[in-house]
C-alpha cells in the first residue's frame, strides 16, 4: 500500500514533491527531455567491495561551455592495490543510446546500465585512457528504490528530479586496472538526478550517503539550496519496513549548515517525520578528493566550465561510524572554498 509522501513547505524557494510515496520505475531511470541548454542528467553509483576497493561511477549528459552536449563517463577507484585512479571521457550525445523496452543505457558500446536497476541489473564501465580500466558488476541482491512524489522539486524558477534507485544491493563481478583483474563481491548504492541548470546554480551543496548494511539503512542525497534550505531525500529502514526521510534541518556541530563552505565536523540530519531518528556523522576525515574537471578534456573547456561553474567543483569522500550504529559513506559535492 502507497503511504502519503509527508508534504512539507519552506519560507524559501523550494517547493517539494506532492502526493504518494511509490517504488521507481523504468520511466524514472530512462534519460529526460528537456531544451533547456544547462539541463543536466546523471545516474551515479558508489561500489564498496569486501577487499577494501572502491569504485565511484558518473554517467552524465551536461552542456560545457565552449564544446556543447556531451555524454561523459567518469570512474574513480579508490585503495586499488592501495592506489587510487581517476578517469573520464566525453562523447557526443548521439552515442547515449536508450531502449526502454529492454530498460537499458549503452554509451558507445563501452559503458552500459543494463535491465531496471534491482536485482540483476548490470553496470559495466570500460575506458582505455592512461590505462585501461574495467568495472563490470551485477547486483545479485537489491533494495526496493523509493521516491516522493513524482520526485521532482521547485527550486526558484528551475527544477529539479532525484530518485534513490538501489539504497543498498550486493554486487559481484570484476574490476580491472590493465591488466591487473580482480573479482569482487561487495555492496553498492545508484541513484539518479537531474536539473534545469548548473548543479552549483542551484545549490550550494550536495551531500549524499549509504550504509553498510541492509538494516538499519539510511541511503539518499540531500542538497542545500543557495538560500541555505535542504532538499531532495534519503531513504530510511528500520524493521518497520521503508520511509522517505524528508529533510527538516542539517547542523554541523550545533548551528545550521547552510552549506557556504564544506563541513568540516558533525552533520546532523533531521527529517520531517518524527519517527525516523536523526542521522549524525562526522566528516572530519576525508578519504579521497577529486575534481569535476577531471571528466572534462581540454584546457579551453576545463577553464570555461570552471568559470561558469563559480569555481572548481570538488567531492570529497569519507567513511564515518553514524549514529544508527552502523558505517556510513559519504560524498560532499560543492565548489572549492
Amino acid at each position: 500500500m502507497a503511504t502519503l509522501c509527508t508534504s512539507f513547505a519552506f519560507a524559501g524557494d523550494v517547493v517539494a514533491p506532492q502526493g504518494s510515496v511509490r517504488s521507481v520505475s523504468v520511466d524514472d531511470f530512462m534519460p529526460h527531455q528537456s531544451n533547456v541548454k544547462e539541463f543536466n542528467e546523471t545516474w551515479s553509483y558508489q561500489f564498496v567491495f569486501d577487499n577494501g576497493t572502491r569504485a565511484f561511477i558518473n554517467y552524465s549528459t551536461l552542456h560545457i561551455p565552449g564544446a556543447g552536449k556531451k555524454v561523459t563517463c567518469d570512474m574513480s577507484f579508490w585503495n586499488f592495490k592501495s592506489k587510487t585512479y581517476t578517469v573520464g571521457r566525453q562523447y557526443p550525445p548521439e552515442r547515449l543510446k536508450a531502449n526502454k523496452a529492454t530498460a537499458s543505457i549503452d554509451i558507445n558500446g563501452e559503458y552500459a546500465m543494463e535491465h531496471k536497476p534491482g536485482k540483476d541489473h548490470r553496470v559495466l564501465f570500460s575506458a582505455d585512457k592512461g590505462g585501461k580500466f574495467l568495472v563490470d558488476v551485477t547486483f545479485e541482491t537489491a533494495e526496493v528504490g523509493k521516491v516522493p512524489g513524482n520526485g521532482v522539486w521547485k527550486i526558484g524558477k528551475e527544477t529539479f528530479g532525484q530518485y534513490v534507485h538501489i539504497p543498498y544491493g550486493r554486487v559481484k563481478g570484476k574490476i580491472a586496472y590493465n591488466e591487473d583483474t580482480i573479482a569482487v563481491k561487495g555492496y553498492a548504492y545508484m541513484d539518479q538526478t537531474w536539473q534545469t541548470e548548473q548543479a552549483t546554480d542551484m545549490a550550494a551543496r550536495s551531500v549524499n550517503f549509504s550504509t553498510s548494511a541492509r538494516s538499519p539503512l539510511f541511503a539518499g542525497r540531500v542538497s542545500i539550496s543557495k538560500s541555505g534550505e535542504p532538499f531532495g531525500y534519503a531513504l530510511y529502514k528500520d524493521e518497520s519496513g521503508m520511509k522517505v526521510a524528508s529533510p527538516k534541518a542539517i547542523k554541523e556541530g550545533s548551528d545550521n549548515y547552510n552549506g557556504k563552505k564544506f563541513a568540516k565536523s558533525d552533520l546532523t540530519f533531521e527529517w520531517q517525520d518524527a519517527s525516523i531518528p536523526a542521522l549524525k556523522f562526522s566528516v572530519a576525515k576525508t578519504l579521497q578528493k577529486a575534481s569535476l574537471l577531471d571528466k572534462v578534456d581540454g584546457w579551453f573547456a576545463k577553464k570555461a566550465f570552471k568559470i561558469a561553474a563559480g569555481g572548481e567543483v570538488l567531492f570529497y569522500r569519507g567513511r564515518s561510524d553514524a549514529s544508527h550504529g552502523k558505517k556510513l559513506d559519504w560524498c560532499i559535492t560543492g565548489v572549492k572554498d
